[in-house]
């Protein structure tokens, strides 16, 4: 038996205009740009594929199952910029054939700088999600499938998730297969579901690649490619993002007419199946217990967090961002707090990676920056005005809590000498 689980990331960063030191507008956003992108990408991407799979789930009578983590900041975007696309996520929903995701609702990387955020996020997007499509998340996805045995404990300890996604990347697996179901080290209840990285980036990256042995890969062939897990694993999990379809791999390769014959060819194996991440671990058993002790994630060839700390300007924007959490949370204003949670998207750590080798390309996938200097820059600048903008609201408040006090005590001190005075008169 093989059971096809396809997940699909959707996510797009509320992208920062071009701002220089000594500007004060508390305005970051390109609001151009992120509504031009969104447009784009939701005519390219968004609504071909959402369709598609409409058509797909009626045509096979709910055989055929997907799931969906869409990050609350693209939720946003879609309410304002494309609300044709929210329209159509929520015709999914209805099927009954699609599951929604729990992960951090900015995309941040919380989880490896402030656990207290990264639960608050958690909590966020389960509210958008529950709001918008009327689900519970009982799985869970971190940003970039980062994992580690300490965010799995971290997971299951809010006793909402049933199971956690990760990379199935070859140096934690040794001989291990990603076709099984997996118990995180010192978790109890909690199942990890690791991506089979091969059959997923064959479709993500490799599809359109005609330098391939395998070019052109067309349904049948992919489907005998699932097929040969039978016998040698459960489930095949398919991790990607949904810019896979029509954007990253344009609607001119193919890409949507092989998703289109795709279910046809893995039903035609009597012992093949699709299933949503929850109907995985409801239909096989824990296999054993996975101890990954330290950090990996699903970007680029090295499967680690380097793409977003992997050299100063990174590390130190990061670093800065973090450390003025709580001074942010202390001015109780909503929209630096919020303006605030923006910046702790992972994208713009990304575009300040300087890896351009073999992955140089996905860096460079709408990115909006020249360079990764120029995105760091920007970025320390705007972080500057909201560090600016908390300063003078706390600053403000400590003042006229200053003065409320040396009013109080000058109103005590004069009903203490009336009191006095009173007294001596009697």
């Amino acid at each position: 038996m093989a059971a096809v689980c396809f997940y699909f990331q959707v996510h797009q960063p509320f992208r920062l205009r071009n701002y220089t030191i000594f500007e004060t507008d508390s305005n970051y956003y390109d609001d151009f740009k992120n509504s031009q992108i969104c447009r784009k990408v939701a005519d390219k991407c968004y609504l071909p594929a959402n369709r598609l799979i409409l058509e797909l789930i009626r045509r096979y009578n709910g055989k055929f199952r997907v799931a969906y983590s869409i990050t609350g900041v693209l939720l946003e975007q879609l309410e304002k910029y494309a609300p044709d696309v929210l329209y159509t996520f929520k015709e999914l929903a209805d099927t009954g054939c699609v599951e929604f995701l729990g992960e951090t609702y900015h995309h941040s990387l919380s989880s490896l700088y402030s656990h207290k955020e990264f639960l608050d996020q958690i909590d966020l997007h389960t509210q958008a999600i529950e709001k918008h499509f009327a689900q519970k998340p009982k799985i869970f996805r971190n940003t970039e499938l980062i994992y580690n045995n300490q965010i799995a404990e971290l997971i299951e300890s809010t006793g909402q998730f049933d199971a956690i996604l990760a990379e199935g990347a070859d140096h934690i697996l040794g001989y291990k297969s990603p076709n099984f179901i997996y118990q995180p080290l010192r978790c109890k209840k909690l199942k990890l579901l690791l991506k089979n990285y091969k059959l997923s980036d064959d479709i993500a990256f490799r599809f359109s690649n005609q330098g391939w042995a395998e070019w052109p890969l067309r349904a049948p062939k992919f489907a005998q490619w699932v097929n040969a897990v039978n016998g040698c694993g459960y489930t095949v999990n398919l991790f990607m993002d949904y810019e896979t379809f029509g954007e990253h791999q344009w609607e001119s390769t193919g890409i949507f007419n092989f998703l289109r014959h795709l279910p046809g060819e893995i039903l035609n194996h009597p012992d093949n199946s699709f299933k949503t991440p929850s109907e995985v671990i409801q239909s096989y058993p824990v296999c054993e217990t996975l101890d990954i002790p330290y950090t990996i994630s699903w970007a680029d060839i090295e499967r680690d967090v380097s793409a977003w700390l992997g050299n100063p300007m990174q590390r130190n924007a990061l670093t800065e961002v973090y450390k003025i959490e709580q001074m942010v949370k202390d001015t109780a204003d909503s929209g630096i707090i919020e303006d605030w949670r923006k910046l702790l998207t992972s994208d713009h750590f990304y575009y300040m990676c300087t890896k351009w080798f073999s992955d140089g390309d996905v860096h460079k996938y709408f990115n909006p920056y020249d360079s990764p200097y120029d995105s760091y820059i920007n970025f320390m600048n705007v972080l500057d005005n909201l560090c600016s903008r908390c300063k003078n609201i706390l600053y403000t408040d400590s003042r006229q809590l200053l003065t409320a006090k040396k009013a109080g005590t000058k109103r005590a001190s004069r009903k203490n000498r009336d009191r006095d005075y009173v007294s001596e008169r009697n």
